[in-house]
């Protein structure tokens, strides 16, 4: 799951990283106004983490623009202004949190893992799928009550597939879920390959049916 910091303060920009990166999330940073608008217009978020005061410009502005963009990103406002109107003028415009300044970084981590839920997977901890279960909070694939050893990589694939499932997802979009704006200097696009064969194999050898199918010259499907 990828996420993107919009923070100036370089030192609490590196702690979040550095945290949530141990929590198994891709993060991506913006520190300034103008990164975080190129950003956010060129790329997708399962969340964002937006501080209000930024230079060259106001995070209530990037909202503004998430909306005129018709991007589904969430979004957890972060910032020292604890004030009721910005508070107020954020949940309006779009954000679905609002975290002060300071904070500890396990109750960011927690309400980022709760946007993301709530956005992707109806609120819900558990995701049954036929014979499949997957347990989001402990990270455990089940298929028929067995459990399925999955690499970091591999899980993220697969929920990232569930998540969207009944949509086709891109090679180049698969990329950038999994490496972030890293994905644009890659010189292709093998590791995807296997990295989505090992799933399929992982998941067809432990009883699983073939919900993850393959595109050929399109990408990918997670069959509803």
């Amino acid at each position: 799951m990828k996420v993107l910091i919009i923070e100036d303060e370089l030192q609490l920009a590196a702690n979040m990283v550095s945290y949530l990166s141990g929590q198994n999330y891709v993060c991506e940073l913006a520190s300034d106004y103008s990164q975080a608008l190129a950003k956010i217009s060129s790329y997708r978020y399962d969340c964002i983490l937006l501080d209000l005061m930024l230079p060259g410009g106001n995070g209530l502005s990037i909202l503004e623009e998430l909306k005129r963009l018709k991007k589904e990103d969430g979004v957890i406002i972060i910032s020292a202004k604890n004030a009721l109107e910005d508070k107020i003028s954020g949940l309006e415009l779009g954000a679905d949190d609002y975290l002060a300044k300071p904070f500890h970084l396990s109750e960011l981590s927690a309400r980022v893992f709760s946007v993301i839920r709530r956005r992707s997977f109806a609120n819900a901890n558990i995701i049954q799928h036929g014979e499949l279960t997957v347990n989001l909070p402990a990270k455990i694939v089940e298929v028929c009550g067995k459990t399925v050893v999955l690499t970091k990589k591999e899980f993220e694939l697969l929920i990232f597939f569930i998540g969207n499932r009944g949509r086709v997802i891109s090679k180049s979009a698969i990329a950038e879920h999994l490496s972030g704006d890293l994905a644009d200097m890659l010189d292709s696009h093998d590791f995807i390959y296997a990295h989505v064969k090992n799933l399929k194999k992982k998941l067809s050898d432990a009883g699983c049916g073939s919900y993850l199918k393959t595109l050929y010259g399109n990408g990918y499907k997670w069959d509803i």
